[in-house]
């Protein structure tokens, strides 16, 4: 799974790195909607309204099938079927905007499902430190945190080696 915030670039990370056209749920953002979907970007125009679907082959064995999630509160339940199954998750943040992020971190813990936290950066976006971000996002020492460029598919391939080494890890040890 990818998750995270509204607008923290999910759809684009999965565009990105998938092998295939990616199966993509955007929508024009509705009037309705402008008052409770608030993204630090105010020029974002489109939402994903159910799911991003994409797919990854690490090598002739391991393939990523990659579900992007919507990132807005409401849509958090919905998270329990798409989790059915998984692996773990992909968190992406942005440090615009930090505690957009802690629904999303919040609900993984609750789901019971290891992920990896990828700090999507975004122009301007400001920098901080490996352990002002831990503090602040209130990850454990074992959980990987990296940057990324959601655009970038080299960037972002990284991001999910880092999450499948955490799995591979965490199946090794258990």
């Amino acid at each position: 799974m990818v998750v995270g915030p509204l607008g923290v670039g999910k759809t684009t990370f999965i565009g990105t790195v998938s092998e295939i056209k990616p199966l993509s749920t955007e929508a024009v953002m509705t009037q309705a909607g402008a008052s409770v979907d608030v993204t630090v970007d105010r020029a974002k125009a489109t939402t994903t309204v159910a799911l991003d679907f994409g797919r990854m082959t690490i090598d002739g064995e391991l393939v990523l099938y990659l579900f992007g999630t919507p990132g807005q509160q409401r849509f958090l339940p919905a998270w329990r079927d798409l989790a059915r199954g998984a692996l773990g998750a992909l968190a992406l943040v942005d440090t615009r905007d930090l505690t957009a992020s802690f629904d999303a971190l919040g609900h993984l813990e609750d789901l019971g499902l290891p992920f990896a936290v990828a700090v999507n950066v975004f122009p301007g976006s400001p920098a901080h430190s490996d352990a002002e971000l831990r503090a602040a996002l209130d990850l454990l020492p074992e959980t990987p945190l990296v940057s990324c460029d959601a655009r970038d598919e080299r960037s972002s391939v990284m991001a999910l080696i880092a999450l499948v080494r955490h799995l591979l890890l965490a199946a090794e040890s258990s």
